[in-house]
């Protein structure tokens, strides 16, 4: 399920976000970005739909995926 980012406190949009940089190591090529950019970057997929912030509810989990991603899985399960 797809969770509208608008529900969201932005600080627990944040949270999210720094739970899945930190987790997901996303490799942002040969230079340095610091957490706040990442931050940022995700947030600006996430607006632009890009990317979707999901809730399974069979792992009790939130997590981001890209939008082709999340799109490819739903209509496998259809």
């Amino acid at each position: 399920m797809i969770i509208p980012l608008e529900q969201l406190p932005t600080e627990t949009l944040t949270a999210i976000i720094e739970d899945f940089i930190l987790r997901e190591g996303t490799e942002y090529g040969a230079e340095d970005v610091t957490k706040q950019a990442k931050i940022a970057q995700v947030k600006q997929q996430l607006e632009q739909g890009d990317a979707v912030l999901v809730y399974s509810e069979l792992h009790e989990s939130v997590n981001i995926l890209p939008s082709d991603q999340f799109q490819a899985g739903m209509e496998e399960q259809a």
